[in-house]
C-alpha cells in the first residue's frame, strides 16, 4: 500500500479529507455498533484541536446517531461545561441518550478528577428527564479511554 500523499497536499488537507469520509460513515451508520468506528471518529474529530473541546454525540432510544455537537470550547488544559446546556442541548436533538466526549490536547487521555466530577453532574442532571448517558470518552492523541470501560459510569 502506497503511503505516500500526493505532492502539493498538505497534512490538514489529508486531515480533513479522512475526517470527511469518517463523519460520512459515521452519519451513514447511524448506529452505534462499533466501539472502533467511534473512537475513530472521535481521534480525527479531535486530532487538529489546541484547544480542549467537549462534545455530545446524540442518541435516539435504539442508539441510534441523531447529531453530534462541540458544545464547550475552552483553553489548552481546561474547558468550563456547563450542564444545563448538556441537557439543554440534549431535549433540543430530543436525544434519549448521549455518549459524552472530549480531548486533551496534552495527548494524555487520563481522566483527571474534574472530568469525573463534571461526568457526575451531568449524569444527574440528564437523569431528571430520563436521558441516559451511556459513556465519555477522554481523546488524548491516539488514545481514548472511556468511563464505561473503566467502571466508572
Amino acid at each position: 500500500m502506497n503511503t505516500e500523499k500526493p505532492h502539493g497536499v498538505s497534512d490538514t488537507q489529508v486531515l480533513s479529507w479522512a475526517e470527511s469520509i469518517l463523519e460520512e460513515r459515521f452519519q451513514r451508520s447511524n448506529f452505534l455498533t462499533s466501539p472502533t468506528l467511534t473512537r475513530d471518529y472521535l481521534k480525527l474529530k479531535f486530532a487538529d484541536k489546541e484547544r480542549e473541546v467537549f462534545g455530545v454525540i446524540y442518541m435516539d432510544s435504539q442508539h441510534g446517531i441523531l447529531n453530534f455537537d462541540e458544545l464547550f470550547q475552552g483553553t489548552i488544559d481546561a474547558a468550563s461545561v456547563y450542564p444545563r446546556e448538556v441537557v439543554k442541548a440534549a431535549l433540543a436533538h430530543n436525544a434519549a441518550a448521549v455518549i459524552l466526549t472530549h480531548n486533551h490536547p496534552s495527548g494524555t487521555p487520563e481522566p483527571s478528577t474534574a472530568d469525573e466530577n463534571i461526568t457526575k453532574r451531568i449524569i444527574s442532571a440528564l437523569e431528571t428527564v430520563d436521558i441516559r448517558v451511556l459513556d465519555h470518552l477522554v481523546v488524548g492523541g491516539t488514545d481514548i479511554v472511556s468511563f464505561a470501560e473503566r467502571g466508572l459510569i
